[in-house]
């Protein structure tokens, strides 16, 4: 891509479902509001990549391990 081509580019905008669930608490994909999950399974789908894991609140456990790329 050159640097005209870039400056070109109209943004696309995708609008999704959003959720008022707290997920603190969730620890695992299924813990997760049905619109998040499908916001999580949406954004591996447009990126084309695998989302490994789901930061859910500031502890160092609040963490959902997606797809465990050290296992």
């Amino acid at each position: 891509m050159t640097q005209t081509d870039f400056h070109h580019a109209r943004p696309v905008y995708e609008y999704l479902p959003g959720w008022s669930e707290d997920i603190s608490g969730a620890r695992e994909l299924s813990d997760l509001p049905a619109n998040a999950q499908a916001y999580v399974r949406y954004l591996q789908d447009v990126s084309g990549a695998r989302i490994s894991a789901i930061g859910v609140g500031q502890d160092r456990d609040a963490t959902i391990a997606v797809h465990d790329l050290i296992h």
